[in-house]
C-alpha cells in the first residue's frame, strides 16, 4: 500500500498538474505522453492499483499504456465503467465497483473506481481509467484535476 488516507489530499494535485505538463513538453507522441501519465499517476495517487489509458478505435476501446496488475485488451462502448463513460463522454466515479451493474473485474482487488474521458479535437479519443482497492477512494476533487490532466494529453 501506498499510504493510509483514502484521497490524495487536494494540496498535492496542482503539483501533480505541473509535473504532468513538464513530463510532456516537447513530446508529441500519445504513447510516450500516457505512459509517462500513468506511471505518475499510478506512483502519485493513494491507493491506485491501476493507471491506464484505453483509446477508442473502430467503436471499442483498446488497452494503451498503463500500470498495474495485466488488464481487459478490448472493451465493448457502454460495457463496464469503462465503456459507460467512453459512450457518454463524461467522468463516472463508481465507489464500489461491486455494484455497478456491469462491472469488468480485471483485478479483483478493485473495489472502486473513476474514467475520465480523454478528448482530441473534441471528439472522444479514449478513457484514463483508475482503480482502487479502497471503496470510495474517488471523488469530485479527483475527478477536477484527473480531467485537467487528461486534457493536457493533446493539449499541452
Amino acid at each position: 500500500m501506498k499510504g493510509m488516507k483514502l484521497m490524495t489530499a487536494s494540496k498535492e494535485y496542482p503539483l501533480l498538474e505541473k509535473q504532468a505538463k513538464a513530463l510532456m513538453i516537447g513530446e508529441d507522441d500519445w504513447i510516450a505522453n500516457t505512459a509517462n501519465l500513468s506511471a505518475l499517476l499510478f506512483n502519485s495517487l493513494e491507493n491506485v492499483n491501476f493507471a491506464g489509458v484505453y483509446r477508442y478505435e473502430n467503436g471499442e476501446l483498446i488497452l494503451g499504456p498503463f500500470q498495474g496488475k495485466p488488464a481487459c485488451i478490448h472493451i465493448a462502448l457502454g460495457k463496464g465503467v469503462c465503456g459507460t463513460a467512453a459512450k457518454n463522454e463524461k467522468t463516472e466515479i463508481v465507489k464500489n465497483v461491486h455494484d455497478f451493474s456491469g462491472h469488468i473485474a480485471c483485478d479483483s482487488a478493485s473495489n472502486s473506481e473513476i474514467v475520465v474521458p480523454i478528448f482530441k479535437n473534441d471528439k472522444l479519443w479514449g478513457v484514463f481509467d483508475f482503480d482502487s482497492t479502497e471503496i470510495a477512494n474517488f471523488g469530485e476533487e479527483d475527478q477536477k484535476y484527473l480531467e485537467k490532466i487528461a486534457s493536457l494529453i493533446f493539449n499541452h
